[in-house]
């Protein structure tokens, strides 16, 4: 599916074809570029862009502070560096999704629009992090990453058997990919959803599914999106979909994005 591979610094990053890319996709936590491949693969014709975040996939891990302004930063480098001008659209899911978010809010140069689907909405916690303590890795994580890759696969089927059978396997490899000393690295505290809104002058597709399966994002908080948008917003509710809408209804996803990028790409 990627036809070019490349690097810049230490960030991996990835191409259909030769062609200056209209799409950029910045994959969630603990996947990596190559979990875009199913979708992509079902959008015929698109010239697609998608990078590895710092310490996922094949990227590096720099000993700095960690979280959606570094990946802002890495996104905005390897961006800069592609073929073409006028800017993309960019697709982030989850992590992704903040990441574009921060890249859309401050370097409209490079993002034509942009697609949220389910990001975390970065409100302070109750109970704030320590920024000096390391964070253990999730037990569902350190579960999964004991696991051969057949098993891996095969926990994913177990867990998710609605997915399409095509998104296990890069699913799979992501997770062994990760560098868990990602969680030993400061951590920067994030913006609010809302005030990175209401600094994104673009258009904005927010995509989202039921709390109650998992999605960070629920109806009401959607609408508190929309009063602090700055710009063109709208807000798609995938009914019966979690935290990872595109896998959980494909068909829905699919048709939605593709009817925004056929007019903002």
């Amino acid at each position: 599916m990627f036809g070019v591979r490349g690097r810049t610094a230490q960030l991996a990053w990835y191409r259909t074809d030769e062609a200056a890319a209209e799409v950029a996709f910045l994959h969630g936590f603990s996947d990596s570029a190559q979990c875009w491949e199913p979708l992509i693969g079902a959008m015929p014709g698109i010239r697609a862009l998608a990078i590895d975040a710092r310490g996922h996939g094949e990227s590096g891990l720099p000993e700095e502070p960690i979280g959606y302004a570094s990946q802002c930063d890495d996104a905005a480098l390897v961006l800069s560096s592609q073929p073409g001008d006028g800017g993309v659209v960019v697709v982030g899911h989850s992590m992704g999704a903040m990441s574009a978010a921060y890249l859309a809010a401050s370097r409209p140069d490079l993002v034509r629009a942009v697609v949220l689907e389910d990001p975390p909405t970065g409100e302070p916690s109750a109970a704030p992090q320590d920024e000096s303590e390391p964070v253990p890795v999730p037990t569902w994580l350190s579960d999964l990453r004991a696991l051969d890759l057949p098993a891996r696969i095969e926990r994913g089927r177990s867990d998710e058997s609605d997915w399409p059978d095509d998104e296990f396997e890069p699913w799979a490899v992501s997770k062994a990919q990760l560098n868990p000393h990602l969680f030993e690295l400061p951590y920067q505290e994030p913006a609010p959803l809302t005030d990175l809104l209401a600094a994104i002058t673009c258009p904005v597709l927010l995509i989202h599914g039921d709390t109650d399966r998992g999605s960070l994002i629920s109806t009401e908080y959607a609408k508190r999106c929309a009063e602090a948008a700055a710009g063109e917003f709208q807000a798609i509710h995938i009914a019966g979909a979690g935290h990872s809408v595109r896998r959980d209804n494909r068909p829905q996803y699919l048709a939605e994005l593709t009817t925004f990028l056929n007019r903002h790409r």
